[in-house]
């Protein structure tokens, strides 16, 4: 189920950072509510960093990124063609880390910024948490003339 729902997040989330071209990757609607928002691009940066702060909590190790400025990974992660790719390792990172819960394992309580929870709630909240994003992505890509792969026919 956990390797299902990280399948749905990959196409919809790294087929959108995919689609959106790479001059609209520092886009963000500018007026009301939107002035403090991420970018685009710090949209995709942030949810693959906390894929890997997720993920590295349910296997139990030091995390291969750390937060980063923001909470958007490494300063250095640049360009749409390395977000990307930064995305992708995220998620290839989260497919091991999921396959890492067993029946056995899966009610085993984790150490996490918010307390102790099981290792399948955090596990679980991967999608949960980019799917809060992609929501914010889609909308951004949708005011560019873009429409995400997940919503054409």
């Amino acid at each position: 189920m956990l390797l299902n729902q990280l399948e749905l997040v990959k196409h919809d989330l790294l087929g959108l950072a995919r689609a959106m071209p790479e001059e609209q990757f520092d886009f963000r609607p500018r007026e009301g509510a939107f002035a403090d928002a991420r970018t685009f691009g710090e949209q995709v940066k942030h949810t693959a960093t906390v894929i890997f702060l997720t993920a590295a909590i349910v296997l139990e190790e030091r995390s291969p990124h750390p937060p980063g400025t923001g909470d958007n990974g490494p300063d250095e992660v640049q360009g749409k063609a390395q977000i990307v790719a930064y995305l992708e390792r995220a998620l290839e990172y989260a497919a091991r880390a999921l396959a890492s819960v067993t029946e056995a394992n899966r009610l085993d309580r984790v150490s996490t910024y918010f307390g102790a929870q099981t290792r399948e709630e955090v596990a679980a909240g991967i999608a949960y948490h980019s799917y809060n994003h992609y929501g914010q992505m889609v909308v951004y890509a949708r005011l560019t003339g873009i429409v995400p792969p997940s919503s054409q026919r």
